[in-house]
């Protein structure tokens, strides 16, 4: 891999972390369709890392005031608004994380192809629309429970095929059980940083004994991809009021429309 293509991949991973529409099927295509060597396994935890950085740096505040509740609750002995919604995404991220320990080898073995990623992307688009279009759009994260927590974490552990999104389907989720987009979206973002930190964390030991890496193109991935994953949430949440999840669905129908026509 070189510089060029380092960059891009970055800034592909930045770009699609948490927009709905797959940042894993983006970075499996390149290599499908253009040929490019796979960029390993070292560098998927480093642009990881970088979008892992870029939305604890967008949600600093939220971080904060669950860190100060959490803190708290310890002292009192009672759960507050921030503690409980730290509660409830550890509830959210246990499918994810079991899901995974389970299906991971199988999925890396069977499920990383372009008619799968298209499969997966026109389905769970149609989803998405679905979801925005009928949802009340009515709920905030105050009326999140402990049930409802529970179903997006199982709605969470399906992104682990590729062409899925989690932020997709976590929102999709959240709209379908009546919470408004910008909570929907937030608790998607929230839900993002222990299953990234998780996932990271599990590539970084399969990493162990491997040869070393490219340490400059690694230190370049972190940068892009933290850089655009910002700039790209920001974007993100200011807009959804206004378009909805409708132009998601439209990209996420025509990359599919275009595999198939690719790979059948």
């Amino acid at each position: 891999m070189d510089w060029l293509q380092a960059v891009l991949l970055a800034m592909l991973q930045g770009l699609t972390e948490f927009l709905p529409i797959s940042s894993s099927a983006h970075l499996i295509l390149p290599a499908q369709l253009l040929g490019w060597p796979d960029q390993g396994l070292a560098f998927d935890v480093a642009v990881h890392v970088g979008s892992l950085v870029a939305i604890v740096a967008y949600l600093r505040r939220d971080i904060r005031q669950l860190a100060s509740g959490s803190l708290l609750t310890l002292q009192s002995r009672q759960l507050n608004q921030h503690s409980r919604l730290l509660l409830l995404m550890v509830v959210a991220t246990i499918p994810a994380g079991l899901a995974g320990l389970a299906f991971n080898d199988f999925i890396e073995a069977h499920l990383r192809s372009a008619l799968v990623i298209a499969t997966t992307t026109l389905l769970f688009g149609l989803l998405l629309l679905l979801a925005d279009w009928s949802g009340k759009r009515q709920k905030d994260l105050l009326q999140m429970t402990v049930l409802l927590a529970l179903v997006i974490g199982v709605a969470q552990a399906l992104a682990l095929i590729p062409g899925t999104s989690r932020s997709g389907i976590t929102m999709t989720a959240a709209l379908l059980l009546g919470f408004q987009r910008q909570a929907a979206a937030r608790f998607s973002f929230l839900l993002s940083v222990p299953i990234i930190t998780l996932t990271g964390g599990y590539k970084a030991l399969e990493l162990m004994g491997q040869a070393a890496p490219e340490w400059d193109l690694l230190a370049l991935g972190v940068v892009v991809s933290g850089i655009s994953a910002y700039l790209c949430v920001y974007w993100f949440m200011g807009v959804i009021e206004r378009l909805g999840m409708l132009p998601f669905v439209v990209y996420r129908v025509l990359l599919a429309l275009l595999l198939f026509a690719l790979f059948l």
